[in-house]
């Protein structure tokens, strides 16, 4: 499924455009290479944005990959081994952090379109760390409802986030 074709490329690039920038930033210390990039960064997504699939990824993971793979572009042909190979290791890191941040943004926005009852067993088993069983009595119904509101609730979850 193409994105919906009526995404604003201004309200892109504002919501996106410090994100950008400060990632870059991070990386590379010329401010005019910093500049440069960013403005690749969007030139590839304004020129990719028909092909952008939203079932495959947030927008914001789409336009982040795009991002990293600009930066590790701009090392490789600059052929700044020795900083590349520097920067892998913190990349990770911070890569991993931010797509944490994404999923766990993507996880309540989830959560928010599952019915009350569902959103709280989902809640009590995995942040309170309560049984199924235990949920059951504090919720006052079934095991064997809990159960199917569980199940549900994870199905729809997975249909969400993909």
């Amino acid at each position: 499924m193409a994105m919906n074709k009526t995404l604003d490329k201004e309200k892109l690039y504002s919501d996106y455009h410090l994100k950008v920038s400060r990632y870059i930033s991070s990386r590379i210390q010329n401010t005019c290479d910093v500049e440069d990039l960013v403005s690749q960064v969007f030139l590839k997504v304004y020129k990719s944005l028909d092909g952008f699939d939203s079932s495959k990824a947030s927008i914001s993971t789409w336009i982040y990959t795009i991002t990293r793979n600009t930066v590790i572009d701009f090392f490789r042909t600059q052929n700044n081994f020795l900083q590349l190979e520097i920067e892998i290791p913190s990349n990770d890191k911070a890569d991993d952090n931010l797509l944490r941040a994404e999923l766990l943004d993507e996880l309540a926005a989830a959560l928010e379109k599952l019915d009350e009852r569902e959103r709280d067993i989902i809640i009590l088993h995995y942040y309170s760390e309560k049984t199924l069983v235990v949920i059951a009595e504090l919720m006052d119904i079934s095991y064997s409802y809990v159960k199917v509101l569980h199940k549900n609730a994870i199905n729809k979850l997975k249909e969400l986030m993909i």
